[in-house]
């Protein structure tokens, strides 16, 4: 079973920084985009940053030049170091990795999330 699991969020203060992994395990052929998403409450889910297997990098312009998205091929992991974290970075934070997946003999290419973890921005 094909899986992603984030760890890192938690509560820090305006101006703080975070780092959040996010680990593929699984059946794995290959993996192509990986990145964040965020949801806060009452709003619709964001693209707040992906990373290609090529290692290029998109941003919302929201967090640009606070927040840095890398990757550890060999590890599958994608990171997203979070820095001068404001309120409004407050939200659930879902990893995704674009990946080709083996399904017994057949294999598939699919989105695949992580559960999600809570970043709390508040004094």
């Amino acid at each position: 079973q094909v899986q992603l699991v984030e760890s890192g969020g938690g509560l820090v203060q305006p101006g703080g920084s975070l780092r959040l992994s996010c680990a593929a395990s699984g059946s794995i052929s290959s993996i192509y985009d990986m990145g964040w998403h965020r949801q806060a409450p009452g709003k619709q889910r964001e693209l707040v940053a992906v990373i290609s297997n090529g290692g290029i990098i998109n941003y919302v312009d929201s967090v640009k030049g606070r927040f840095t998205i890398s990757r550890d091929n060999a590890k599958k992991t994608v990171y997203l170091q979070m820095n001068s974290l404001k309120a409004e970075d407050t939200a659930v934070y879902y990893c995704y990795a674009d990946m080709l997946t083996l399904y017994g003999p057949s294999i598939r290419r699919s989105d695949h999330w992580g559960q999600g973890t809570q970043v709390t921005v508040s004094s």
